[in-house]
């Protein structure tokens, strides 16, 4: 069993782009700036925010984030996602979700500019990437193929199961798996309805479980030899540590990494790399590398 390390993976990647960074910059080019809007003070959100100011930090991006008090309005929000759409020096930036209920979340993603979203969530770049054109992929998916591809992880014609359908990890995860110049699998999508869910992930040679329930996939549901990644992160109560609580996966790690090839950790497995991939993103935005 070879455990894939997402936090050294990303670390290098992170020093990656700062080269490239650097030679942008001394040849005369714009340095990277990521933007991000905050509301409210959700505490996942704010250790998200504080990790993604370090990684721009790492990368030598230029950052800036917006917070809000969760009493903004849809309208105040919208008037700032307008002001980025137009501010020439901000490449790409992100809107922190979830926001409160009084807010039309797909209202504030449409009026995104979508050549500036570097999160991969308006309909446009997800409509580009399910048709295989250069777009910006949506970053724990992207985070997940990165792993895949650095670890050297042969995808190809390979039975793929995907646990979990939601827009931002299952169905994006489910279209690059199937996809040619990616992961070129043969793609199962299992969900809590999903009768044969048991069957499926047995005879899977890749897991990729994003379901959302901690220690969901345990060790009589996965062959010998599979790939299992986990995308779950659920904080569990845990008095033996500081904080009350630890991070838990969706993946019973201790019974089911026995069995697997190559499995991710949590946390340091997928979390870092989805940092990381936005990183990517935004590197790609301030080259214009897919829309001019």
């Amino acid at each position: 069993m070879q455990l894939i390390d997402g936090k050294a993976t990303a670390k290098i990647i992170k020093a990656e782009i700062a080269e490239e960074v650097k030679r942008i910059v001394e040849a005369g080019g714009k340095q990277p700036h990521l933007s991000a809007i905050l509301v409210g003070h959700d505490g996942g959100s704010e250790t998200y925010m504080k990790n993604k100011v370090l990684a721009c930090e790492a990368c030598g991006f230029k950052s800036t984030l917006i917070r809000f008090d969760e009493d903004v309005t849809e309208e105040e929000l919208l008037a700032c996602v307008k002001q980025l759409n137009e501010d020439d020096d901000v490449d790409g930036y992100i809107v922190q979700l979830p926001l409160p209920k009084h807010i039309d979340e797909q209202k504030i993603i449409m009026a995104i500019d979508y050549r500036k979203d570097v999160d991969g969530f308006h309909p446009i770049n997800v409509g580009r990437m399910a048709i295989g054109l250069p777009c910006f992929i949506s970053a724990t998916p992207l985070g997940i193929l990165t792993l895949l591809q650095r670890y050297n992880i042969d995808t190809a014609g390979k039975k793929c199961v995907i646990l979990g359908r939601s827009n931002i990890v299952g169905k994006p995860m489910a279209q690059l798996m199937m996809q040619k110049q990616y992961g070129n699998a043969t793609v199962t999508v299992c969900h809590s309805r999903s009768t044969t869910l048991k069957k499926e992930c047995q005879e899977a040679d890749i897991i990729i479980a994003a379901i959302g329930q901690p220690e969901f996939v345990t060790a009589d549901m996965v062959k010998e030899g599979a790939v299992v990644i986990d995308v779950g992160t659920t904080r569990v109560v845990d008095e033996t540590r500081p904080t009350g609580y630890r991070l838990c996966g969706d993946v019973k790690f201790d019974e089911v990494a026995p069995k697997c090839s190559y499995i991710t950790p949590v946390p340091g497995g997928v979390g870092p790399m989805t940092i990381c991939s936005l990183m990517k993103n935004t590197l790609a935005a301030g080259k214009k590398e897919y829309y001019k």
